[in-house]
């Protein structure tokens, strides 16, 4: 099944829309990088926006500092999530154990 070619027009939007996608995501990546985004405030915010719902739970980790690309992929073993998963994708339980993993490991603000 082939797809039907796009008019000019609904490609711009298309790239329009990409484009916007991207500049959400990346918002919100600097945000948890910063700490003035905690990760169960981007997962509830992935029941709205459909641009942080499709970014990937890697990519959530990789944002937070101090975590690369292997203690993301570690993160995910342990707590059972397919490196493949998205914002979106993730159970109650999944959502729950990463919420709870991440408090715990991050150190909280200065007292």
């Amino acid at each position: 099944m082939s797809l039907r070619p796009l008019t000019p027009q609904e490609r711009a939007d298309a790239l329009t829309k990409a484009a916007a996608a991207r500049t959400t995501r990346a918002a919100a990546k600097d945000r948890l990088k910063s700490g003035t985004l905690t990760i169960g405030e981007l997962l509830r915010a992935g029941e709205t926006d459909d641009a942080i719902a499709r970014m990937r739970i890697v990519e959530l980790l990789e944002a937070l500092p101090g975590i690369g690309r292997v203690r993301a992929a570690a993160i995910m073993e342990q707590l059972g999530i397919a490196a493949s998963r998205r914002v979106r994708g993730l159970g109650i339980h999944q959502r729950r154990a990463l919420v709870d993993f991440i408090d715990d490991k991050q150190p909280g603000p200065p007292r």
